[in-house]
């Protein structure tokens, strides 16, 4: 099995205006880990995605991945880089381009290796890819039941069909890293638990790191390794499911209590 990426975030600020947004925020997530971050409303979540993945550049801090041997600090890098290195972010409201239909919104985050360039176009080895990326495509939905909408356009779906469908392309690649923003929003809960299963699959069998964003708590406690809490944009707690679940500090954060 290979090994994901370790991910490193070291003190990150990021401000808009007067507003902090995230203050000082520090996570470590070893490789090949599954860890959940949650948090009220507000509290910095997608933000610290954002961050990441490059959507946002940090007023403070550092964010580093560590993987094959190396670290690389990838503070201010682009979308489109941090990708390249083998990153993979879906978003809360899901991004599908409206021209395409759901399979070919799924190829689009096929890892086609040396094929991506043009001159594999020019070969038979094109056609093998291709066909194994529509094979584990037609793959993924079919596990969900989903078979029946792999030709239809994403203004023919439903909200939670759209969401889910952001979340299964994300998991087409062979990323070492994924960003996972509320995968089991607006999905039902039967799909919820299989895509838990699909995360623990890929986690296993090839050593994938995730960090997933989710409000359905007792979903994602069932699938994830360890948890970080977020509170107006500072990390309040930390630690295995269990543990976080009964802090009081996180009790009366989070739950209201």
């Amino acid at each position: 099995m290979s090994m994901g990426a370790k991910l490193i975030v070291e003190k990150v600020t990021k401000r808009f205006g007067g507003v902090v947004a995230l203050n000082r925020v520090s996570i470590n997530v070893p490789s090949s880990l599954i860890v959940g971050l949650i948090g009220p409303n507000g509290s910095g979540k997608t933000t610290l995605f954002n961050v990441v993945t490059g959507y946002y550049t940090p007023d403070e801090g550092q964010v580093l991945i560590e993987g094959s041997s190396r670290v690389v600090d990838i503070t201010g890098w682009n979308p489109d880089r941090i990708s390249r290195l083998g990153v993979a972010r879906t978003f809360q409201i899901p991004r599908l381009i409206p021209s395409l239909t759901v399979l070919e919104n799924m190829l689009l985050f096929y890892d086609y290796g040396s094929c991506a360039s043009i001159t594999c176009s020019l070969r038979r080895k094109w056609v093998d890819v291709e066909e194994a990326a529509i094979a584990r495509a037609m793959s993924i939905l079919r596990e969900f039941g989903l078979e029946s909408i792999a030709r239809k356009r994403p203004a023919e779906l439903s909200a939670g069909h759209l969401k889910l469908v952001e979340t299964l392309r994300g998991l087409m690649s062979d990323a070492k890293l994924f960003m996972l923003d509320e995968p089991f929003a607006g999905v039902e809960s039967w799909m919820a638990r299989k895509l838990t299963e699909t995360i623990r699959k890929i986690n296993r069998e090839k050593g994938s790191t995730f960090v997933i964003i989710e409000h359905r708590i007792t979903e994602l406690l069932e699938g994830v390794d360890y948890v970080y809490v977020l509170h107006n944009g500072s990390l309040l707690a930390e630690g295995k499911p269990g543990e976080v679940v009964s802090d009081e500090r996180v009790i009366k954060a989070y739950l209201g209590k």
